[in-house]
């Protein structure tokens, strides 16, 4: 399991995306409101998705197939969380006194970059036990 390099690849990806939720910009309004952060409960249950979608995905290594198809889920849950997170911080009114664009804003797209290097690898692995069937 660990020996794939899918595996790693998908460990990084939830690794990059549980960073998000600790490296996360937040913004704090002028009355010490939190204005944007990981704790809005949209943004956290989509890292949580995520997260979970990255294990459930790495422990699925004998169904190659299932384990596709959740990366393309997780791929797709990765754009909406990318969506959301750019979203809100476009449309936030009000003074910010902290406003921190960094490095939280890319993590999902750098995420969804091992997701499809993960699945490039799955399909490798799916043509050539096609290949060895093919032979017998």
């Amino acid at each position: 399991m660990i020996q794939r390099i899918q595996t790693v690849y998908l460990l990084i990806s939830a690794l990059l995306i549980t960073g998000l939720y600790f490296w996360f910009p937040v913004q704090v309004g002028k009355d010490a409101e939190v204005l944007f952060g990981p704790n809005q409960p949209l943004i956290l249950g989509l890292i949580i998705a995520t997260i979970t979608l990255a294990v459930i995905s790495i422990f699925t290594f004998k169904k190659r197939q299932h384990q596709f198809v959740l990366n393309r889920l997780n791929i797709l849950l990765h754009f909406v969380l990318l969506g959301v997170i750019v979203y809100r911080s476009l449309t936030l009114s009000g003074e910010i006194l902290v406003s921190e664009k960094g490095i939280g804003a890319l993590l999902p797209l750098i995420s969804i970059v091992f997701l499809v290097l993960a699945n490039k690898a799955i399909k490798k692995d799916e043509d050539l036990v096609k290949s060895v069937d093919r032979l017998r």
